[in-house]
């Protein structure tokens, strides 16, 4: 199995690291090159493009089945943005989150320092949602080791108990088809699957919130006619543009072009390249004897391996180490190839 876009990326290793840092396509590379050099000679700042903003809000929408880019907001990291939904809780609440999960999603819950973060196996989420939950926060794809939630289930058990859902989608958006219908707030980096900058993250809110649920700093870029209001009272805009940060516009500039890859390439069709490279190499594991966290996502963790990321470093292997385990990650940009010589330097471990 060939690359998906291998024209796209200049990789010079075996990249199998995606769920740390995604690689920027070609594209991506050129449209920042031509902003900072118009930046350089004084040709227009990285803010006159920023019109990107709403074409990454949309970009991002539609990959949301049912989204639109008024319920979009832009800001800089997933943990600032999940803090808008921790502060719209009452004191006292339950919020319910799985052991193990990424520290951006239960800590602007557990530090806000009045809330009850209870967290449980992720295998046991659904089932630990109760009458007094107020909100269950987790990722639709963890981190430290691929495994994966159904949203919908989750979703519905949730609606059952009059409890908020907040979905991560950082390890997901991107080869994972997903519903806006399947969370009340959807929150994701654009730097990995994405491909995009590590300075850009999105959230997306359910209409119905929008009168619920506030900004907890918002800035001038929130309000609704920010360019005409920034040096009078402001009121903040309607829609989720509300929750937005001043957007780093050159990582702005990068987002939209590394979504614009993933939506010519297809979610559908990236999914099932990355998951056919996952799938052979658990089964390459599985003939050397070694046992992966099971799963059917593109991240395939080694428990209690993680001492081995240095050492495929050193060979050419890029990997990560995760919570004890070696994490290998697999994007449009490998191939094959990359599963074989992988599986090769584990056999010579």
């Amino acid at each position: 199995m060939d690359a998906l876009a291998g024209g796209e990326f200049r990789v010079e290793s075996v990249y199998l690291n995606t769920a740390s840092y995604g690689l920027p396509p070609e594209r991506g590379l050129a449209a920042v090159r031509e902003v900072t050099e118009r930046w350089a000679v004084g040709a227009g700042a990285p803010s006159v493009h920023d019109d990107q903003v709403d074409v990454l809000r949309a970009a991002f929408a539609r990959l949301l089945a049912g989204a639109t880019g008024a319920d979009v907001a832009v800001g800089h990291g997933v943990g600032s943005l999940v803090g808008s939904a921790a502060a719209a809780l009452p004191p006292g609440a339950e919020v319910l989150v799985p052991e193990g999960e990424f520290a951006s999603v239960p800590n602007p819950f557990r530090y806000r320092g009045d809330l009850s973060v209870r967290a449980v196996p992720l295998e046991r989420l659904a089932e630990e949602v109760r009458p007094r939950t107020a909100l269950v926060a987790t990722s639709v794809v963890q981190s430290a080791d691929g495994r994966a939630i159904d949203p919908a289930a989750l979703r519905a058990t949730t609606r059952a108990h009059n409890a908020w859902l907040l979905l991560d989608a950082t390890q997901a958006a991107g080869w994972l088809p997903l519903r806006f219908d399947d969370a009340d707030f959807w929150v994701c980096g654009t730097f990995k699957w994405l491909l995009g900058a590590r300075s850009v993250s999105l959230m997306a809110v359910q209409p119905a919130l929008a009168d619920t649920v506030r900004p907890v700093t918002p800035g001038w870029y929130a309000a609704a006619d920010k360019w005409a209001e920034m040096y009078a009272p402001q009121q903040l805009a309607r829609t989720a543009r509300r929750f937005d940060d001043t957007p780093d516009w050159l990582g702005v500039v990068a987002a939209v072009a590394g979504l614009s890859l993933i939506e010519e390439l297809t979610v559908e069709a990236v999914g099932r390249h990355d998951r056919a490279l996952a799938d052979r190499f658990r089964r390459g594991l599985a003939d050397l004897g070694l046992t992966p966290v099971p799963g059917d996502s593109p991240i395939v963790t080694l428990p209690g391996a993680g001492e081995f990321a240095r050492r495929l470093d050193d060979s050419g292997i890029i990997t990560s180490a995760r919570d004890g385990g070696l994490r290998f990650s697999f994007h449009i940009h490998n191939g094959s190839d990359d599963v074989d010589r992988a599986l090769k330097a584990l056999a010579q471990r």
